[in-house]
């Protein structure tokens, strides 16, 4: 998936980040969340500023549901 870096990403482009990711690999959401957070992040919250941050949590939260 293309990332545009110009604005902030909302939670609906991460729960469809976080189930292709569980597709892909047959892992769970705890998993899939981990690798979206490495690779999407860097492992770093302020990565990609902090609403972007907080919509990346809000979409793991719905997921877990």
């Amino acid at each position: 998936m293309t990332i545009n870096h110009a604005g902030t990403l909302g939670k609906e482009y991460f729960i469809s980040y976080i189930k292709l990711i569980m597709n892909a690999c047959g892992c769970s959401v705890d998993e899939a969340k981990e690798q979206t957070f490495k690779r999407l992040f860097n492992s770093q919250e302020e990565n990609m500023g902090r609403e972007t941050f907080k919509q990346f949590l809000n979409a793991y939260k719905e997921l877990q549901g």
